[in-house]
């Protein structure tokens, strides 16, 4: 067995909602059947209790060790505490190879579950070791070092509960909510509206007690000192017992209390010097140290922090007893757990000898043993909520702390006896304000109930029912879907949206381009959606990038497909029929929002039966009212648009309305039958996302396709009197689409200019010569720059071959170059003439033609 590929599918997907790995797998041999491999699923269970059992599938045919990897893959990452459920394994149509599909919750330890696995069932199979503990350590200690911390998972997770879309942009904490316009971004417990200025103030914590003080809220008594000498000075001046702490620390690193020596003070000086030159002196305020977490004019949390400490049991040592303490699943190395383990440091140590002990000696029974009067979970203390005791004079005192050093979010840690008083009548004081402060003391407390401080977040950011979205429309389908897409974004500008658009030309917001090429994959669909100014977004979704990496977005509000047909690049990814292409394309579908639609062709029975996978609602379109999907579909109420008496008709239930095909350019009166389909199509998803019918009769009346607005698609010229065609038709049913469409043209004579696209199948091309054989007077052959695969020369020889027995091509030449062959056509051509150019390289082709125009005018 061997993994051949494998890659992330970072979106919903051909196999499932989730994100997952999928690995292209080589099995050989015995590795083809475990049947043949006996003892196999024994030896595997032996490693790895905690695998699933192997059980015979639905599908023909016997077990493979690719099931088995399936299963590992999984059942490490479960093992691991990944919240992962989906697998599925894939024979594909060559023998011995299967796609095998994984969930995933972080990349990497997807990744490495994979190499893991396939070590894993090689011991079995080999009757090898494998070393469970140490894989479980590993996939665990990547998957704390890269998944979301605390605070920012809590509140990614009330997002995701509220549908607020997000996505991660770094591999820290920093995460945007939301899309395009609509997007807000979190870093930690940080907002894009937390101050600068705010966050540098709180990290100066002199500053800080300075301008509280100013506002008469009280903090205890202190200043900043540079030396242990100095410290100590200071520590006298305000009296003791005193606190020592870096002026710009956080998270309680260098932090120390309760000194009342001077050897304590030069420990804790050294432990604050190393993360502040300046550190500061404060009167220590007796009492429990509480911590307020204010989120805009609100104290939404308050806990109770107790110091890292263990009680004596008369038998034990200290150091034995801190090791039961961290045997607490809770407690983890760094944040990723509710709790952290404690230290046993020089700080520790100090605070030990303060209470005449060591490491190694042993506390009496019931004896409270402090390891650092620091109370910070960073340190290894622990929590009690209190935010139902907080005295309103209390929590008022916290807020107007937070407003005034002028955070939006906030940790107040306030030093006082209870919260049940006001601070002033028992004089307490607030010691700090934090920036970004951990959440995980309020979402999961040592003792009492935690509390949804994410949510309280979440309603700062974004108004009730607001889930943050832009109307988003993906289009996916054979042909069509390029001009379909700039369509439905012209109508979409029509009602003063600024649109963002995704195409196989390039990714446009509002008339700019921002990225040129083919941009119809799920890169280029996040990048509209992280753009601050887009209010609208319509995205061509291709199938290369669903097979490659997923959609690029998580569901949409509405769902196009313009058709299959024969299909297009089948025999590639082993998608080799036009029903597997079909399960790519209505990816798309069945990602619809819940009250979003689909948009489906009823007259393709392929696309029509993509309306059974839709959670949403579908609106069917042919040109054919009377056809059976569209006369049952109006018969139920629901959405059809249909043509009739020269007019497109957008009906429900017993309403409808008329759009005369005489208005709508872009199908030059309902000649061209394609460009009615797009247009029933794109006036489908502009009915859907309720754009007034006002709008988009003047959408698909101002709406041309010329090689400004749709590049290669149907793009008509003068030159001398004959008619020229530019379109990037490259598959059978465009090519049929065009002949019919050229059809409805006046000729004397008709000449085309074609090559063929080396990635599609030998059939493919030659169909392509002999549909153009039957409807052309000539045909020029040249070959396209990119062969894609294919050796010198044999694109033409598959294009000729089509054409042989043509009924009415007479003409035949072969020319070396795109340009040379668009310029000898040219040549030929004389007034009443036509010619269809099927050209490669559209922008630099319609530059070069539209050159030769002018210099013909």
């Amino acid at each position: 067995m061997h993994i051949t590929r494998l890659r992330a599918l970072r979106g919903p997907n051909l196999w499932s909602r989730h994100t997952c790995m999928e690995a292209l797998v080589s099995c050989a041999g015995e590795h083809c059947s475990l049947d043949n491999m006996p003892g196999f699923a024994e030896r595997l269970r032996a490693l790895f209790p905690g695998i699933r059992p192997l059980r015979p599938t639905t599908r023909n045919g016997p077990l493979a060790m690719a099931d088995a990897l399936e299963l590992a893959a999984l059942g490490l990452q479960a093992s691991a505490g990944c919240p992962v459920t989906f697998s599925s394994t894939i024979p594909t149509v060559e023998t011995g190879i299967y796609q095998v599909v994984v969930e995933y919750t972080e990349e990497a330890v997807g990744r490495l579950a994979f190499e893991l696995a396939e070590q894993l069932c090689r011991a079995a199979a080999e009757g090898g070791s494998f070393d469970l503990p140490g894989a479980l350590h590993q996939l665990r200690e990547l998957d704390e070092d890269i998944r979301l911390g605390p605070s920012t998972g809590a509140i990614v997770e009330a997002a995701v509960a509220r549908g607020i879309p997000f996505r991660r942009l770094t591999d820290g904490s920093l995460v945007q909510l939301g899309w395009g316009s609509k997007q807000r971004r979190i870093q930690a417990a940080e907002t894009d509206r937390t101050s600068a200025v705010a966050e540098s103030i709180a990290q100066d914590k002199e500053l800080t007690k300075q301008l509280l003080h100013a506002a008469g809220v009280p903090v205890p008594r202190g200043r900043t000192v540079y030396d242990a000498d100095e410290a100590w000075a200071a520590a006298l001046e305000v009296g003791l017992p005193v606190v020592v702490k870096p002026r710009d620390g956080n998270q309680g690193k260098g932090v120390t209390v309760n000194i009342v020596t001077r050897d304590h003070m030069d420990i804790a000086f050294r432990a604050a010097h190393e993360i502040s030159r300046e550190v500061m002196v404060e009167r220590f305020i007796p009492g429990a140290d509480y911590r307020f977490l204010v989120v805009g004019d609100r104290v939404v949390a308050a806990a109770r922090r107790e110091p890292p400490q263990v009680i004596g049991d008369g038998v034990r040592t200290v150091r034995e007893l801190v090791d039961e303490v961290n045997a607490d699943p809770r407690r983890g190395d760094g944040h990723a757990t509710s709790l952290t383990k404690m230290r046993i440091d020089d700080i520790a140590l100090a605070r030990l000898a303060v209470q005449n002990h060591a490491p190694d000696t042993v506390p009496a029974l019931g004896e409270r043993v402090v390891l650092r009067n620091n109370a910070n979970l960073s340190t290894g203390g622990s929590a009690t909520d209190v935010t139902d005791d907080v005295h309103p004079e209390l929590a008022a005192r916290a807020i107007e702390a937070a407003r005034t050093i002028g955070l939006d979010i906030a940790g107040v840690d306030i030093v006082c006896k209870t919260v049940l008083k006001p601070l002033e009548e028992q004089g307490g004081g607030i010691v700090e304000v934090n920036a970004a402060p951990g959440l995980r003391m309020h979402l999961a407390p040592s003792f009492g109930k935690g509390r949804a401080v994410g949510e309280a977040i979440m309603s700062t950011m974004f108004a009730p029912g607001d889930d943050a979205r832009i109307p988003l429309v993906a289009v996916s389908g054979t042909n069509g879907k390029t001009t379909t897409v700039r369509l439905i974004a012209h109508m979409m500008t029509q009602t003063g949206l600024r649109v963002g658009m995704t195409t196989t030309d390039g990714v446009f917001v509002g008339d700019e381009c921002i990225d040129t090429g083919d941009c119809s994959g799920p890169k280029s669909a996040r990048n509209v959606l992280a753009h601050p100014d887009v209010d609208g977004a319509v995205l061509e979704t291709a199938r290369g990038g669903v097979l490659r990496e997923g959609l690029g977005f998580d569901r949409c509000q509405v769902a196009v497909v313009t058709n299959i047909g024969s299909g297009d690049h089948l025999g590639l990814a082993y998608i080799n029929t036009v029903e597997d292409l079909a399960v790519v394309k209505r990816v798309i579908v069945q990602n619809v929002a819940p009250k979003g639609m689909a948009v489906l062709n009823a007259a393709d029975p392929v696309v029509a039966a993509m309306a059974e996978h839709c959670p949403g609602s579908v609106t069917f379109f042919a040109k054919d009212r009377t056809h059976p999907v569209i006369a049952t579909h109006r018969a139920r109420g629901r959405r059809v648009i249909y043509v009739d008496d020269g007019a497109l008709v957008a009906a429900e239930g017993s309403s409808a309305v008329r759009i005369p095909l005489s208005q709508v350019p872009l199908t030059r009166g309902g000649a061209l039958a394609f460009q009615v389909e797009n247009a029933m199509a794109a006036l489908g998803a502009g009915w859907a996302l309720g754009i007034d019918w006002a709008s988009i009769r003047s959408a698909l009346a101002s709406f041309v396709s010329d090689a400004s607005t749709a590049p290669g698609r149907f793009n008509l010229f003068d030159y001398r009197g004959a008619t020229l065609i530019a379109d990037y038709g490259h598959n059978p049913d465009a090519i049929t689409a065009l002949v019919q469409a050229v059809d409805a043209l006046p000729a004397k004579r008709r000449s085309v200019v074609i090559s063929g696209a080396g990635d599609r199948r030998d059939e493919d091309i030659r169909k392509q010569t002999e549909i153009l054989g039957a409807a052309f007077d000539s045909v020029v052959l040249y070959q396209d720059q990119c062969q894609r695969g294919r050796a010198d020369g044999e694109v033409i020889a598959l294009l000729r071959q089509g054409l042989e027995g043509a009924s009415r091509a007479r003409d035949v030449v072969d020319i070396n170059g795109e340009f040379v062959a668009i310029d000898h056509a040219l040549s030929k051509l004389q007034p009443g003439d036509l010619c269809l150019l099927l050209i490669d390289q559209v922008d630099e082709a319609l530059a070069h033609i539209a050159t030769r125009v002018a210099e013909a005018a």
